[in-house]
């Protein structure tokens, strides 16, 4: 039986609850962002992961798996699709109900979590590259955009928590630069629910998608974070670790963006 440790932040009597944005999601996600800088668009074509490669989405739209991420040495870290592709689980609302404001799931996947913040009424977008994500996230009833966490997105400054579950803390191959632009798009105060690896890892690497069967999409920059390295981090990119806690073999750390000075 696994042992759940609860966090500080579901002890306390009355949270205060972050800024929310004051336009609904909808409404921000119709009016297009203001363009970057041109370095900025560059940056973001760098990071920009081929996760819409078509063994990707072809789980996702089967809702299965198998599908591998790949090291070059051959080594295979299982992806588990099924588990995206339904509802969420008791793991998940432990992180849900940390959730203040309104709410951005980066790298949303089938949108599992932004699906279940919408039936709860709670201001939620889900993001993703993958369209076959997006299609899907919207057709459980969530607000979704097709972008990246590194492109312009409605609201900046703005949004009361962020999710990255699910191994997103890998997206770009960049942790500390990928919490920097979380810190972005956070209003004063807004918090972070991240999850780490089960295991004592700090790597960035090059990966690719597999699907056991032969066939496997193009290399592209990935990261993976134990709760150490991400507090770490977290920690060096402006961060506080408020709580963390272990929920049937998953890790996660809700962090607190600083105040800038």
């Amino acid at each position: 039986m696994t042992t759940v440790s609860t966090p500080v932040a579901d002890r306390a009597s009355s949270p205060s609850s972050a800024s929310s944005a004051s336009t609904p999601v909808s409404s921000a996600v119709s009016a297009a962002p203001a363009a970057r800088p041109a370095a900025a668009a560059a940056t973001t074509a760098r990071r920009r992961t081929p996760w819409s490669a078509d063994l990707y989405a072809d789980a996702l739209r089967a809702g299965r798996g198998p599908l591998f991420l790949r090291r070059p040495d051959g080594w295979l870290l299982p992806l588990d699709i099924e588990r995206w592709c339904a509802g969420p689980d008791e793991a998940d609302r432990s992180v849900l109900r940390q959730c203040r404001g309104s709410v951005l799931d980066i790298g949303c996947g089938p949108g599992r979590m932004a699906a279940e913040l919408a039936r709860r009424g709670q201001p939620a977008l889900g993001i993703d590259i993958t369209p076959a994500a997006v299609e899907r996230t919207r057709a459980a009833g969530a607000t979704a955009l097709l972008a990246s966490v590194f492109d312009p997105l409605p609201q900046e400054g703005e949004w009361g928590s962020a999710l990255l579950l699910d191994g997103n803390i890998g997206i770009g191959g960049d942790p500390p630069a990928l919490l920097a632009r979380i810190r972005e798009l956070l209003a004063p105060g807004g918090r972070l629910l991240a999850e780490a690896a089960p295991v004592g890892v700090d790597e960035r690497l090059r990966a690719r998608l597999d699907n056991g069967r032969g066939e496997h999409g193009p290399s592209f920059p990935w990261a993976r974070a134990g709760r150490a390295a991400l507090r770490g981090h977290a920690e060096r990119t402006g961060w506080r670790t408020a709580a963390q806690w272990r929920f049937r073999g998953r890790h996660f750390l809700l962090l607190d963006a600083r105040r800038r000075p």
